[in-house]
């Protein structure tokens, strides 16, 4: 297995016009969400469900990484555009596989959330970013998007709280700010948005770890939106 806004229509890639590439019976659904919402959780409780594949994000490969921690300034084009291409890579695997998946975290996130964060806050300079996002933009063009993208929609509260249960030693220094201006991003990136369709998720209100009627319920909406209902909402 392998690891690891709506865009304006102005900038935005349009779905490929080309017949799918996809199985009739293969479905392909990405979980999105900031960190410590539960998305690795959900693929895997949605997998064993449903019968699919999980399709986890990879990080501790990039050769870029501890030279980025060290002068994030210096290194954050390169390390993202690594990012990049990994992921790209690894969709292409994804695309050849036969059975319906559900991925942790989408391509789009790469971008969209912590790509465009560390430009906005001055790691990434202009013309990189430029570079950068006219090169995911013509990737993503060329690829099929999902059939669904689940976006687990939570409150710093709630993601703070989650981190701390989960007690992973290198998300204790997690500031609640840098979880706001994530959750800023990716309210930005869903609001425009428009490749394929979403589901989004109020995981202030379920808990679909320790509550079984709440899972159920999640995965009784997202079965609803692959069916084609074009208005899901949760009570």
């Amino acid at each position: 297995m392998v690891e690891r806004a709506r865009p304006s229509p102005s900038s935005s890639p349009s779905p490929p016009s080309l017949p799918s590439i996809w199985s009739p019976m293969k479905k392909f659904i990405a979980v999105a969400g900031n960190i410590g919402v539960g998305k690795s959780t959900l693929v895997n409780m949605l997998c064993a469900r449903l019968g699919w594949e999980p399709f986890f994000e990879g990080v501790g490969d990039n050769p870029y990484l501890k030279d980025f921690y060290a002068d994030m300034r210096a290194w954050a084009f390169q390390s993202q555009i690594f990012f990049l291409a990994r992921r790209l890579r690894d969709l292409r695997g994804l695309m050849d596989d036969p059975r319906s998946v559900v991925q942790d975290r989408s391509v789009y996130e790469d971008a969209e959330i912590f790509a465009k964060n560390l430009y906005r806050q001055g790691f990434i300079a202009v013309r990189d970013w430029k570079t950068y996002h006219e090169l995911y933009e013509a990737l993503i063009a060329l690829l099929p998007p999902p059939d669904l993208i689940v976006y687990l929609r939570a409150s710093v509260p709630t993601l703070l709280a989650r981190i701390a249960q989960r007690g992973r030693e290198y998300e204790k220094s997690i500031a609640p700010d840098y979880l706001a201006q994530l959750n800023s991003l990716y309210e930005e990136w869903i609001a425009e948005f428009r490749l394929c369709p979403i589901l989004i998720v109020p995981a202030d209100k379920l808990d679909f770890v320790a509550n079984g009627d709440h899972f159920d319920l999640v995965a009784q909406k997202i079965q609803a939106k692959l069916r084609g209902e074009q208005i899901v909402l949760f009570d």
